[in-house]
């Protein structure tokens, strides 16, 4: 005889008990939720703004800049001038391209050390001649380098070898002249008070005749300018020496 089963019984909630919550149906994600739009917008606004800057500080243009001071009526090589990056924006076509070679221009103005090259400062004022003056190197300041501006003096000193008057006038040769080349012993361990220094300056075409006849024959001196000259004026060309008296019994010059 077989025993009967006894279904579970089914448990009820009390009377009084509260409602289960209903459960909430999960709604899927919006690709176009206001937020994650401006989330998106802000980052991309960040990315071209920082693009912005970066490529506006990379903005430069290469131009030519003085490595020392260069005086007016200087004859330039590559050697004066260096190549340097710059951001110039508008004023970039006034100055003188790092494309452009300058050598064998001529200042109309002084250029100072580390000053960008304009391009009027390459317009000459008059056509210059390069003159080549023999002086004692130690009437000849160390350390003299082109592009500086020197004056010339010529000297009476027989005890030199001047061959021109010994009266003790000093005459000036050239003054305000931009200086185009050294070359000789002007200092070091070999030079001597007699080493002679060959001094290459620039002077008007015109006048050149005028240097010579102001030399005369007599020793030279070099004074150098400090810094370089403000403006483009041309070198000044001194006078001849006077001419000595006559002596006793010899017609006078009139």
């Amino acid at each position: 005889m077989g025993t009967a089963v006894r279904p579970p019984e089914v448990l009820r909630p009390p009377a009084d008990a509260p409602a289960p919550p209903v459960p909430r149906r999960v709604r899927p994600p919006r690709w176009l939720d206001l937020r994650l739009v401006l989330g998106v917008l802000l980052v991309l606004g960040s990315v071209l703004l920082g693009a912005r800057v970066v490529g506006a500080a990379d903005a430069t243009i290469p131009v030519w800049a003085a490595q020392g001071d260069l005086a007016a009526g200087t004859v330039l090589t590559e050697d004066d001038l260096t190549v340097v990056d710059v951001r110039l924006d508008a004023v970039a076509e006034g100055y003188l391209a790092g494309s452009v070679r300058p050598a064998g221009r001529t200042l109309a103005r002084a250029v100072g050390a580390g000053e960008l090259l304009p391009r009027a400062a390459l317009e000459a004022p008059s056509e210059l001649v390069q003159v080549a003056l023999p002086v004692q190197a130690g009437w000849v300041p160390p350390g003299l380098q082109r592009g500086r501006l020197v004056d010339v003096y010529a000297v009476a000193d027989p005890a030199a070898g001047a061959v021109g008057s010994a009266d003790g006038s000093v005459n000036l040769v050239v003054g305000g002249a931009p200086v185009q080349a050294v070359s000789g012993a002007a200092d070091g361990v070999l030079s001597t008070p007699t080493t002679t220094v060959q001094l290459v300056v620039s002077v008007p075409a015109d006048d050149a005749p005028d240097v010579f006849a102001a030399v005369g024959g007599r020793p030279l001196v070099v004074v150098v300018h400090d810094g370089a000259a403000a403006d483009g004026d041309a070198p000044v060309v001194g006078d001849p020496p006077p001419a000595a008296p006559a002596a006793a019994g010899e017609p006078g010059t009139g």
